[in-house]
């Protein structure tokens, strides 16, 4: 069984510089900002760099390339001035996916800071909803990523996720994104196997397996139900091997692209390891 492995790589130097890093590696997908994270704007991106991006990523295997989203964006803030900014800077990350040929934009559904989870799922759906009217005819997808439900985030269930689908008015745009670390310390267990199995059919009987293009492939310094996020090395964590054994074994999410976002130093070699960590978990069978 072939697995899509890969991690989110530093832009540092530019986008194309994150497609030769991530090439030298050995990535056939990857995961990367297309702006400083820590600011709300930045230039726009200039048709030299657009260029050289493509051209690069033309020359090797990485298949899909995913951006996250600036964290400062909340797609349900209390404060309208807030919201109208998150909005804002959301519709601008469209933007720079699109110019990229960036084929999926994942971001985390938000905080009600206090305004309650029902009004919160209403916000992030109006801002979707407006998002995807002021990017219309685009071709890149919002991903939705699972969180752990730390403080007040929304989409720490699988009933969050698919009332979010729900309110779209256009569901041909959206995605959904795994994060192992997530639902694990949200109480979705993927250690025992009876219980991974309870998981993921869960997931598919209220969200569908056919809208989730990418897991998150990160253990968990936290324990079963934390809602605390924590991310740890492959095998390091409460999920351990038994956990990723389970995934990497699991025919239903063969070629979904499986992206590590654990601690890493320049270089990423942390990251070569954790892919090597997982594909020692692969059982050998009929002579694959």
């Amino acid at each position: 069984m072939k697995h899509n492995l890969g991690a989110h790589t530093s832009t540092m130097g530019g986008v194309a510089k994150a497609v030769e890093l991530a090439d030298s590696l050995g990535f056939s997908t990857m995961q990367i900002f297309t702006k400083n994270n820590s600011r709300w704007f930045q230039r726009a991106l200039t048709e030299e760099e657009i260029d050289r991006y493509k051209a690069r990523l033309k020359k090797t295997r990485i298949t899909p390339v995913i951006a996250h989203d600036s964290y400062l964006i909340n797609l349900c803030a209390p404060s309208n001035e807030m919201l109208d900014k998150s909005r804002e800077a959301f519709i601008e990350e469209l933007q720079r996916c699109e110019q990229l040929g960036i084929e999926y934009l994942n971001f985390h559904p938000g905080s009600h800071g206090g305004c309650g989870e029902k009004e919160g799922l209403e916000k992030i759906i109006e801002s979707l909803n407006i998002a995807h009217s002021k990017t219309e005819g685009y071709s890149v997808k919002s991903m939705i990523e699972l969180t752990a439900g730390q403080g007040t985030s929304l989409g720490y269930s699988f009933e969050h996720i698919k009332k979010i689908i729900n309110g779209i008015e256009d569901r041909s745009r959206l995605s959904v994104c795994i994060d192992t670390a997530h639902i694990y310390a949200a109480g979705y267990d993927l250690k025992e196997l009876s219980s991974y199995e309870k998981t993921i059919k869960e997931f598919d009987d209220i969200i569908g397996l056919k809208l989730l293009k990418c897991i998150h492939m990160n253990d968990s310094k936290k324990p079963l139900g934390s809602r605390v996020d924590r991310h740890a090395h492959i095998g390091e964590g409460f999920i351990g091997n038994e956990g990723f054994t389970n995934i990497m074994n699991d025919k239903r999410l063969a070629g979904i692209p499986m992206i590590l976002e654990t601690p890493k130093t320049k270089g990423q070699l942390e990251d070569l390891e954790n892919i090597k960590r997982l594909k020692a978990l692969v059982k050998k069978c009929n002579g694959e």
